[in-house]
């Protein structure tokens, strides 16, 4: 979604320009200091506000890495009502860890998911756990300059292209975008299914990536959904095949960009009716009231809730939601899938990368980003 542009801003973004370049102007030539650790950590970050998709990417990510390394994932934990290091358990809970870190606990139980909003000390007690960890994927560390990371992933959204955007608050960029060349690899996100090699080409041409980067185009693959309450007795087998003219559905969103997933939806129900809240929201008793509500009244003979999987977390942790409701709440698993059969080279690129590099893990060194 284009952000609307109000010229009274661009002001603003000189300064906040200045700011950001002087920082990295600082980490560029040493005078700030970064440290590099000797284990591989691999950041996965953006340098736009909004989703790009992060979390899809870190959990594919963790999937392929998990089959061949001990694999830890380490984030700040957003919106959390903790403080400090903290590793997820079975016990956590989405104020302890934050949404995207225990979606991600979940799915991956051999994956230590580590929340710190100090990265570098994040890091160092990672190590210091004894857990093995060969690897760390750093989530949404891009412009978290104090760790210099062994390879650094960048994405952008097809739809919001980083090469076309501004710096905030006129636009939407965190930093000047010639420090894309941070990146070892760029990630154009969310890619329509459609698009041609010529749009694909023309694409490539205008971001104009630097020789030593490879660029790669993946699209959202939306999976079965999933019962959200089934791991409490409670499942219902989402019916293989809906008939349209007769069911409708609630869908409920707390994220960055939900009309992918809305056209998603509308496709499958006739009936249907969007409740939206903003990005990582903590849903009340009075929100699951206007959710129960608003599926008594969809006048199909059935019906169903329907949310993100990040949604999914927090929505779980309200136990006493009440039949039919809790039976019809269900998640939409979002994978992501490689355009162009890039997906080997990728793979290949991250696995050789981690196999090359993974070793003595305990002394970290402090160098200049040069």
């Amino acid at each position: 979604m284009e952000k609307h542009r109000n010229i009274l801003y661009w002001p603003l973004s000189v300064i906040y320009g200045t700011i950001t370049g002087l920082r990295n102007f600082f980490y560029n030539s040493g005078i700030f200091k970064s440290i590099e650790f000797r284990i591989p950590v691999i950041c996965v970050g953006n340098i736009t506000v909004g989703g790009t998709g992060k979390t899809p990417h870190t959990e594919y990510l963790a999937g392929i890495l998990s089959e061949h390394f001990k694999v830890a994932t380490l984030s700040r934990g957003y919106k959390r009502k903790t403080h400090g290091f903290l590793i997820a358990n079975p016990s956590s809970g989405v104020n302890d860890i934050g949404d995207e870190p225990k979606q991600i606990s979940l799915k991956f139980s051999s994956v230590l998911v580590a929340v710190d909003n100090n990265r570098v000390e994040g890091v160092k007690k990672i190590i210091a756990s004894n857990n093995g960890t060969e690897v760390i994927i750093l989530d949404d560390g891009f412009q978290h300059r104090k760790i210099k990371p062994g390879f650094s992933i960048l994405l952008t959204d097809f739809e919001r292209l980083m090469i076309r955007d501004h710096m905030l608050p006129y636009g939407n960029l965190r930093e000047g975008i010639h420090n894309m060349r941070r990146a070892d690899i760029i990630i154009i996100t969310k890619t329509p299914d459609n698009i041609t090699p010529m749009q694909r080409r023309l694409i490539v041409k205008e971001v104009n990536k630097a020789p030593y980067q490879n660029l790669y185009f993946t699209s959202f693959v939306y999976k079965t959904p999933k019962a959200i309450f089934k791991d409490l007795g409670i499942e219902r087998a989402f019916p293989a095949k809906i008939e349209k003219e007769t069911s409708g559905a609630i869908l409920v969103t707390g994220i960055a960009n939900p009309l992918p997933l809305k056209e998603k939806i509308g496709d499958i129900f006739e009936e249907l009716t969007h409740l939206t809240f903003p990005d990582h929201y903590n849903f009340r008793e009075k929100d699951i009231n206007t959710i129960s509500e608003a599926f008594n009244n969809l006048k199909s003979p059935f019906k169903y809730i329907i949310t993100t999987e990040k949604d999914a977390v927090r929505l779980r942790e309200f136990t006493n939601i009440a039949d039919p409701v809790r039976s019809a709440l269900y998640y939409m698993p979002i994978a992501i899938s490689f355009q162009n059969s890039d997906k080997e080279e990728f793979d290949n690129i991250i696995i050789n990368y981690v196999r090359k590099n993974k070793g003595i893990n305990r002394i970290p060194k402090v160098k200049g980003n040069h």
